[in-house]
């Protein structure tokens, strides 16, 4: 990625949401959720509770989205992180 956060932001990028039910109906992208998890692609030199790679759950309404590379991406602050998905 070209895109570095500074301080305490991270850059995650956000995992896609779900397309299909279970029953096999498809959503609408007007309808999906907004997905609240993502993959950390580059964090800022003062982050120190994520890593480059670890997939983590974020606030729900945090960050800037911005678009890279045709991928939904985020920068939020490391307090918007809630969590690291093992």
């Amino acid at each position: 990625m070209n895109v570095l956060p500074l301080g305490e932001r991270v850059l995650v990028k956000i995992d896609s949401a779900e397309e299909k039910t279970a029953s096999g109906l498809y959503i609408p992208q007007t309808a999906q959720e907004k997905t609240q998890f993502g993959k950390v692609e580059a964090v800022g030199d003062k982050v120190a509770n994520v890593k480059v790679g670890d997939k983590i759950l974020h606030d729900k309404y945090a960050g800037t989205s911005i678009k890279i590379n045709n991928d939904e991406c985020l920068i939020l602050k490391e307090e918007d992180i809630l969590a690291i998905v093992k």
